[in-house]
């Protein structure tokens, strides 16, 4: 697994080590966190908020790339912002299996498909 790939993964457990994931014990939970609009299922906007917030806690001088030394590890090349919301929706698209554009919370609990 590249970097590019395990970054959506160390970007979640971050949020989940800050507490920004709060008490979420099943998936429906967490997609109620995700959801902004309240719909009961989460957008690529909503996804792409959500993960993107832990990018910016880690871009620790604001410069919009992750530097070695701002990625899990200290160590890797560098991951700009545009390059994190590119994986992301990557992710996303993979994790939409029946591709309606939306996760509910039978999507986001399936393993990522590749």
């Amino acid at each position: 697994m590249n970097l590019h790939h395990a970054l959506p993964l160390a970007l979640g457990l971050l949020l989940a080590s800050t507490g920004v994931c709060g008490q979420v014990r099943d998936t429906d939970a967490y997609v109620a966190r995700m959801d902004a609009s309240g719909d009961g299922r989460v957008s690529l906007d909503e996804y792409l908020t959500w993960m993107g917030y832990a990018f910016e806690r880690m871009d620790r001088d604001g410069d919009g790339v992750l530097s070695a030394d701002e990625l899990p590890g200290g160590r890797g090349r560098p991951v700009t912002r545009e390059q994190h919301r590119a994986d992301l929706t990557a992710a996303f698209r993979r994790q939409d299996r029946n591709r309606d554009g939306w996760l509910d919370s039978r999507e986001l609990a399936a393993p990522p498909q590749r």
